[in-house]
């Protein structure tokens, strides 16, 4: 019997807490700050892994494209602060990224499976929220945030897909099932900033 594909929902440790989405529905414009920064920050790990594995150019291809869109959706997202006065600000990093990659494995191959296991799991975290989100925004953003769950979905298949051609001998379900426990307690903890990737917010 087949295993059924992991999708964007089950491969998660633990649903968003309704409190952070409480706080991020009243507070979009705050969000939409940090998610213009999550959409460059991710095209840059897809550059940075394009680097760290040239040898792999299936991985290297697939990554580019996953880039270029990425910006589009940087594009995208400071068009819509525009339209909606929003204000570009500078913020300080969430904790969310660097904590998730400081369980990375050092060696190889096990950190490259690592990093595209994170991707996949910081993906499908992006795919949940904007999916709890849209129907809580007033429009245009809430029609836009439909939009990019579908996106993000076909990116977290890509890490998964990628992860799984990298392993070989490794568990990788085995070391999914590790790394999203650690992405949840960082997404269901107190947390004093809204971030798009925040745990549970405490200043709202």
């Amino acid at each position: 019997m087949s295993t059924p594909p992991e999708t964007a929902t089950t491969i998660l440790a633990a649903p968003t807490p309704a409190a952070w989405v409480d706080a991020a529905a009243g507070h979009w414009r705050s969000l939409l700050t940090d998610h213009a920064n999550c959409e460059k920050k991710a095209a840059s790990t897809a550059l940075a892994l394009i680097f760290a594995y040239p040898e792999d150019i299936a991985l290297g291809v697939a990554l580019a494209r996953l880039a270029r869109e990425e910006l589009r959706h940087f594009e995208q997202v400071v068009r819509m602060m525009q339209q909606l006065e929003v204000p570009f600000e500078r913020q300080k990093p969430g904790r969310y990224a660097s904590a998730l990659r400081r369980h990375a494995a050092s060696a190889e191959p096990r950190r490259k499976v690592d990093l595209l296991l994170m991707g996949a799991l910081i993906e499908a975290r992006s795919c949940e929220r904007f999916r709890l989100l849209a129907p809580r925004l007033p429009a245009p953003l809430g029609d836009f945030y439909a939009d990019l769950e579908r996106a993000e979905a076909r990116h977290h298949e890509l890490y998964l897909e990628h992860a799984q051609a990298s392993a070989g001998d490794i568990d990788w379900r085995g070391r999914l099932r590790q790394l999203a426990q650690v992405e949840a307690e960082l997404v269901t903890a107190p947390e004093p900033v809204l971030r798009f990737h925040s745990g549970t917010i405490s200043i709202f």
